[in-house]
């Protein structure tokens, strides 16, 4: 398992990510949270001077498990447990949610889940389920994040777009009444449905854009550039990355019937992003690609900006 990854569950087949152990069928929230290791809870207590002086205004974050402090946070810190994480999902969601994956990074400082929502959708002749991933941090660090990432089922890429016309994602500090704001989160992610929608049209509108083979190979050239004072070890190394990416948009199997337009060129782009091979395989890199889908991938985005600007 990946260095900063602490404990993960995922289902049926080895996630985009990479990350994780395996089982059988999607779980419901309590057995969730025991298969993802984070049936545990976060206390807050008061830190001391070596003097034992109390420190005003500061608490420490502190797993009840093994007693290791996850951060240092202001008095204002609101902590969102674990299970509030998951119950939050399960209202939101309702009956039908299923957890795909879920896990603790970085000794319990982070954690997320990833639940597949019930609908699916088929856009442009393709068959995209959306997930939602809810990420939260115990340290202190960032701020709860909720969002809304779609999966081209065939080849497992995502297609999570930052669209003009629809939001996808919304985020929360650990301060103010957790709950109500929560309450909130919820209202917001049910324009899920909007996003899909815009999504759709988006697609179908990339898919009127006809592209020249000159102008996929510019394009690939423009998202992975030579700088001058490259070595020729990284000229080398960035002529197999574009040769990658050629093959996924010439020679994909997958999207041999869609046309030579932009919408293949995302797809392609997207399954690059994904699934190619770091040129530098470092520890964290799963975790940083997993981390994409909330943050939104910027590979993905500069090529679609690029073929919307054309």
């Amino acid at each position: 398992m990946a260095a900063n990854v602490e404990t993960m569950f995922y289902v049926r087949e080895t996630p985009w990510h990479g990350l994780g152990v395996k089982v059988a069928s999607a779980p419901k929230s309590q057995e969730a949270l025991r298969l993802a290791g984070m049936d545990w809870k976060v206390i807050q207590e008061p830190i001391y001077t070596g003097n034992e002086e109390k420190i005003e205004g500061f608490k420490a974050n502190v797993r009840d498990l093994d007693r290791k402090v996850l951060g240092v946070v202001t008095d204002r810190y609101k902590i969102i447990q674990n299970e509030e994480a998951f119950a939050f999902t399960d209202e939101l969601l309702g009956e039908g949610v299923r957890y795909e994956t879920a896990g603790s990074l970085m000794g319990g400082r982070k954690v997320w889940l990833l639940a597949h929502l019930p609908h699916e959708y088929i856009i442009t002749g393709d068959r995209i389920s959306p997930y939602l991933v809810f990420s939260n941090t115990h340290d202190g660090s960032g701020a709860v994040k909720v969002a809304l990432t779609p999966i081209r089922v065939v080849c497992s890429n995502t297609l999570n777009l930052a669209l003009s016309t629809a939001k996808r994602s919304w985020s929360m500090v650990h301060t103010g009444n957790v709950k109500d704001r929560l309450k909130e989160a919820g209202d917001t992610l049910f324009l899920a449905e909007k996003y899909m929608d815009s999504l759709g049209k988006e697609f179908e509108n990339l898919r009127m854009k006809k592209l020249t083979d000159q102008q996929v190979l510019d394009y690939i050239e423009i998202l992975l550039p030579c700088e001058d004072d490259s070595t020729p070890q990284q000229v080398k190394n960035m002529e197999r990355l574009r040769e990658d990416l050629k093959m996924r948009y010439f020679e994909a199997p997958d999207l041999q019937d869609v046309g030579k337009n932009a919408y293949r060129f995302i797809n392609a782009v997207s399954d690059f992003a994904t699934h190619v091979k770091p040129l530098r395989k470092t520890a964290s890199y799963k975790e940083t690609l997993f981390s994409k889908t909330m943050e939104g991938n910027p590979l993905i985005d500069k090529a679609y900006q690029m073929v919307s600007a054309a």
